[in-house]
C-alpha cells in the first residue's frame, strides 16, 4: 500500500490528489432547524460489495440504502448502439430502515440502557437477503433483511372502488339491498354486520370466496434472528466480523468476547485485562477488530496509546500478545494530557492485513505489522489544537472519539475533525495530498490555511524509524471564523470499491466522490 501499486499505480509512483465533489445528501437539515437527539447518526458502515450502506442513530434505528447506478436501464439495443460504457460515481437511495435496539432498563444494577447504535457490521448475504450485526451499550442483534411480494385479497364481493367511508354499502349489492341487511357499513375499511342479518333462501349468487394473490410490489421486510446478550459488564465499544464467516468478536472496556453466529446463550471470553484489584486499573480496550484474511489473528487498540496483535492459536484465553506496536515517547514531552490524547478512538486494517491505522486525539497513525517499533506514516489532524487542550479539557471535547477509514485501494486514509470537516491523506510514501473537506453541498467552501507539507520521506526511511507527516494546519481561523466545537464529524466510511466517502454530519448523511 505504502509502495504504491494500488488502483492503476505503478509501484513508486506517487497518484495525483483527488478531486471531491458532492454526490448525495440524506436527511439535510434547513437553516435553523433544531436537531432531535435521537436522529443523530452514530455508525457508519458500507458491505464488501459496496452495493449497500446501512446508518444507525442514537434513537436505536438501523436505516439502508441500496446503490442504484449499477442498473442500467437501457434497453439491448441501446446498449449494443453504444460505443462506450457509461461511467458513474456511485448513487444510493434509501432502501428501509427499522428499529433494531429499544431503551432498558437493568434493575440489578439500576443501570439504564440506551438504545444508541454503537456498531454495525455487514454479514455475508445468503439467499437474496441481507445479514447484518447492530449493538447498543449491551446487546448485540443479527437481523435478516429480505424483499418479499405484497399479497393483496383478490376477487372480493364488493367493489373497492365503490367502497364509502362512513356510508352504506347495501345499495351496491341489489342481492344484499334488503331491510336486514341495512345496517352494514364501511368504517375504516372494515365491514360490520348487524346481529338481524338473514341469508335469503335463495342463497347469494354473486358471493365470490376472496383469494389472495402476490402483487409486483416490493416491501423489504426486517426480522431479527438472533439476540447475544449478557456477556458484557461494560460498554460495548467494537464488534468485528470473522473473514471465516462463522465467528465475531465484541470488545468492551476491559474483555473481548468470541462468539458464533449461530449461538447466542454462550461466547468465549478471549481477552481480558480487568486487574484483580480495579484500583490497579491503568487501561482500557478502546477498540477491536478482526484481521481482514487471516481468522486467527486480531487486533485490539489501548487508552494508553497502543496496538496489540493477537494470534488466537496461541492460547484459548489471549492474555499474551503476539505483538506490540508503540510509539516511544519523546523525553521531556509529558504533560497532564499526555495519556488523554495518546488513546486510540479508532483501529482499521487495510485491505489485505498488511497495514493498521489507528486514530487518537490528534492524529492518524500507520502501522506495518511486520515494524513493532513506529509506525511508518503520521498525518497531523488535530496539532493546532495542542495550545487549546487546557479549554478541550474544560469542555470535555478532549474526550471525542474520532473514526478512521482506508480507501479500497490502500493509497489513501481519511478522518473526520471538527467544524463537520474531513481530512484525506495520501497513504503513499512521497505523497503530500492532505484535503480538508467540509460535510455540506459546497465540500471546498472553506479552505485552510495550511502549512506547506515537509518533503515525503521514501519507506526505506520509514523503515529505520522516520515518520512522514502530512499537511498540518494553521493554528488560525478559517476565513476568520473560529472552530466550532459543537459539529463534530466521528463517523466516515470509505466505499470499499470506489473513491467515494459517506460521512455525518448531526443527523445528515453527506456522500462525496472523486
Amino acid at each position: 500500500m505504502i509502495c504504491g501499486g494500488g488502483g492503476g499505480v505503478s509501484p513508486g509512483q506517487v497518484p495525483p490528489a483527488l478531486e471531491w465533489k458532492f454526490s448525495q445528501v440524506f436527511g439535510e437539515r434547513a437553516a435553523g432547524e433544531e436537531v432531535q437527539e435521537v436522529d443523530i447518526i452514530s455508525a457508519i458502515e458500507f458491505d464488501k460489495t459496496g452495493e449497500h450502506l446501512a446508518t444507525g442513530d442514537r434513537g436505536g434505528r438501523v436505516v439502508l440504502f441500496e446503490r442504484t447506478d449499477g442498473k442500467d436501464l437501457r434497453s439491448r439495443k441501446e446498449l449494443e448502439g453504444s460505443d462506450y460504457a457509461v461511467s458513474k460515481h456511485p448513487e444510493f437511495r434509501y432502501k428501509t430502515e427499522f428499529q433494531s435496539h429499544e431503551p432498558e432498563f437493568d434493575y440489578l444494577k439500576s443501570l439504564e440502557i440506551e438504545e444508541k447504535i454503537n456498531k454495525i457490521r455487514w454479514c455475508q448475504s445468503a439467499n437474496g437477503a441481507l445479514f447484518l450485526l447492530s449493538t447498543n451499550d449491551k446487546t448485540i442483534k443479527l437481523w435478516k433483511v429480505l424483499e418479499k411480494k405484497v399479497k393483496k385479497v383478490s376477487d372480493v364481493n364488493v367493489d373497492p372502488s365503490m367502497r364509502i367511508g362512513n356510508g352504506n354499502l347495501v345499495e351496491l349489492n341489489p342481492v344484499l339491498n334488503s331491510k336486514s341487511a341495512s345496517s352494514r357499513t364501511m368504517n375504516g375499511g372494515e365491514s360490520q354486520w348487524t346481529n338481524d342479518f338473514i341469508l335469503p333462501s335463495d342463497g347469494i349468487p354473486s358471493l365470490r370466496l376472496p383469494t389472495v394473490v402476490c402483487s409486483n410490489e416490493i416491501a423489504h421486510v426486517a426480522r431479527c434472528r438472533r439476540v447475544y446478550t449478557h456477556a458484557h459488564d461494560y460498554h460495548i465499544n467494537s464488534i468485528s466480523n470473522n473473514s471465516d464467516g462463522e465467528t465475531y468478536i465484541s470488545a468492551d472496556d476491559l474483555r473481548i468476547n468470541l462468539w458464533n453466529m449461530e449461538v447466542s446463550d454462550q461466547s468465549f471470553n478471549i481477552v481480558d485485562i480487568k486487574p484483580a484489584n480495579m484500583e490497579d486499573l491503568t487501561e482500557v480496550i478502546t477498540s477491536a477488530e478482526f484481521h481482514p484474511v487471516h481468522c486467527n489473528t486480531l487486533a485490539y487498540s489501548s487508552s494508553k496509546g497502543t496496538i496489540r496483535l493477537v494470534d488466537m492459536r496461541q492460547s484459548a484465553l489471549c492474555d499474551k500478545h503476539a505483538k506490540l506496536f508503540e510509539e516511544q515517547e519523546t523525553p521531556g514531552s509529558r504533560s497532564f494530557f499526555t495519556e488523554i490524547i495518546a488513546s486510540i478512538s479508532d483501529i482499521a486494517f487495510a485491505k489485505g492485513g498488511r497495514y493498521i491505522l489507528s486514530r487518537d486525539y490528534m492524529m492518524l497513525k500507520l502501522w506495518d505489522v511486520n515494524m513493532e517499533s513506529a509506525p511508518i506514516a503520521i498525518f497531523k489532524v488535530h496539532e493546532y489544537l495542542r495550545p487549546k487542550l487546557c479549554d478541550l479539557y474544560e469542555n470535555d471535547s478532549i474526550f471525542d472519539k474520532f473514526e478512521c477509514c482506508v480507501s479500497g485501494d490502500g493509497l489513501r486514509v481519511a478522518t473526520g475533525s471538527y467544524s463537520n470537516l474531513f481530512r484525506v491523506f495520501g497513504a503513499v510514501a512521497g505523497s503530500d495530498e492532505a484535503t480538508t473537506l467540509e460535510a455540506s453541498k459546497t465540500p471546498n467552501r472553506r479552505r485552510l490555511v495550511q502549512i506547506p507539507s515537509k518533503p515525503g520521506r521514501s519507506l526505506s526511511f520509514a523503515r529505520r524509524g522516520g515518520n512522514r507527516r502530512g499537511n498540518e494546519i494553521s493554528g488560525n481561523e478559517i476565513n476568520g471564523g473560529a472552530y466550532d466545537f459543537t459539529s463534530k464529524l466521528l463517523h466516515l466510511a470509505w466505499h470499499p470499491s470506489s473513491n467515494m466517502i459517506a460521512c455525518a454530519a448531526s443527523n445528515s448523511l453527506y456522500m462525496y466522490y472523486s
